[in-house]
């Protein structure tokens, strides 16, 4: 991976991880289809404007096809199982359990793109999973995990992003990462729309002015370009590798 590819994905994962408390404080103005909606409702227009200058071929015929499902699938139900998992949580044990995150992914993509994955990796997981361990302080008696329902309801989600980076390689091999980022958070929104779009934008009028700028950072930063930065990475690297880079989400988000 390049050098600067590397701090990008790091300054970014900080960015993914205060996305937890973002929702959090929402919360009392938007439900989470709301915040859903709204999240990549705003990244899916911002990449939209910026169409006619972006780089590259769009996907096509049955990876179009494959792209506007991967949307669906990861932008409609997987981050709804998200933002309710960590509705039913709190942020600081939702940020525990991103470290579940680079683990699936990796084993997707060695099972699914036979990736290999060496000893070195091996141990930076292990290694990744013992620091949240220890960072959190576990095994204290005072230490309360929430509701297993809570945390399968959130862990799920990550499978849903796992099939985005490994079934959407494939496709970024042969298009545009960013247009390929761009049709899936459309497609997405659309759906969100038909879902609660009347709700959401009754809500918006009375959301908060100190709500836009969050909804803007984890819109146009966190997720309109942080999504298309990420497939331009795992189009060059390995899936696994920019994984690893993930566990720096349970830190900041804690």
């Amino acid at each position: 991976m390049k050098p600067l590819y590397l701090i990008i994905l790091l300054a970014l994962n900080a960015v993914w991880a205060a996305t937890l408390s973002i929702y959090k404080s929402l919360e009392p103005y938007l439900e989470p289809g709301g915040i859903v909606t709204l999240r990549f409702g705003i990244a899916a227009v911002s990449l939209l404007l910026l169409w006619p200058w972006l780089p590259g071929d769009a996907p096509r015929g049955r990876d179009l096809l494959k792209t506007c499902v991967l949307g669906l699938l990861v932008f409609v139900l997987g981050h709804r199982l998200q933002v309710f998992g960590n509705h039913l949580s709190t942020a600081s044990n939702s940020s525990i359990l991103t470290a579940t995150e680079p683990l699936i992914t990796s084993v997707a993509a060695a099972i699914f793109l036979r990736e290999h994955i060496g000893p070195r990796r091996m141990l930076g997981f292990a290694l990744g999973m013992a620091g949240v361990a220890l960072l959190n302080g576990v095994w204290r008696a005072d230490f309360k995990w929430v509701s297993l329902g809570a945390s399968v309801i959130f862990v799920s989600s990550f499978v849903c992003e796992t099939a985005l980076s490994v079934a959407g390689k494939p496709i970024i091999t042969r298009a545009s990462p960013i247009k390929f980022a761009a049709l899936a958070l459309a497609s997405g929104t659309v759906a969100n729309l038909l879902l609660d779009g009347g709700q959401t934008l009754t809500a918006v009028a009375h959301l908060p002015a100190q709500a836009w700028p969050q909804l803007l950072l984890i819109g146009m930063i966190g997720t309109a370009f942080g999504y298309a930065f990420w497939f331009q990475v795992i189009r060059e690297s390995e899936v696994n590798l920019a994984a690893m880079t993930l566990f720096l989400q349970p830190v900041c988000g804690v």
